[in-house]
């Protein structure tokens, strides 16, 4: 509920959304011209915006708007396209076009893998440590063979599974 009050609030005294931002002249509050072609955002959910795509008409533009008052029968293709365009920023065939932003979006994606793989590799080769002696393959089975002569845990461990006649694991 705050929220909501102190939002009432700053649209009563004129300080933000769209109610404080412009006079009934049409200009922003620090002065200088709106631009003829308004934030219009007609969307798929929503296609009816409040306001029309262009607010300011020249000569040829106000012409057209006193011959839409007529009938439309007289209007020519071309004058409701261009009476079209006036109100609306795009149509629905535009809207709904595929664009080719996943191909520079994967391509960023890509981008910073293989940067991260850059780095990584760089890192194993010039930062970290090598490998420790008891790694190594080698380091590995002289420790399992020194367990086996040890015979350690003989009963359920790995002494158990080795048989010392054949000298082989058992099957």
């Amino acid at each position: 509920m705050l929220p909501r009050a102190a939002w009432s609030l700053v649209l009563r005294k004129g300080g933000g959304g769209r109610r404080g931002m412009h006079s009934s002249e049409g200009t922003t509050r620090g002065g200088g011209k709106m631009s003829p072609y308004t934030n219009c955002c007609a969307q798929r959910y929503y296609p009816m915006p409040e306001e029309p795509f262009c607010t300011e008409l020249n000569a040829e533009q106000q012409a057209l708007k006193e011959k839409e008052k007529g009938s439309w029968s007289q209007l020519t293709h071309a004058e409701k396209v261009a009476l079209y365009r006036l109100q609306f920023n795009e149509t629905f065939a535009e809207m709904n076009r595929r664009s080719n932003e996943w191909k520079t979006v994967m391509g960023c994606v890509f981008f910073f893998i293989g940067f991260a793989a850059l780095v990584i590799w760089w890192q194993r080769v010039y930062v970290f440590p090598p490998k420790p002696i008891t790694l190594t393959d080698e380091w590995k089975a002289k420790q399992l063979q020194r367990m086996l002569d040890m015979k350690v845990n003989p009963v359920q461990g790995l002494a158990s599974r080795w048989d010392y006649e054949k000298k082989q694991w058992k099957k």
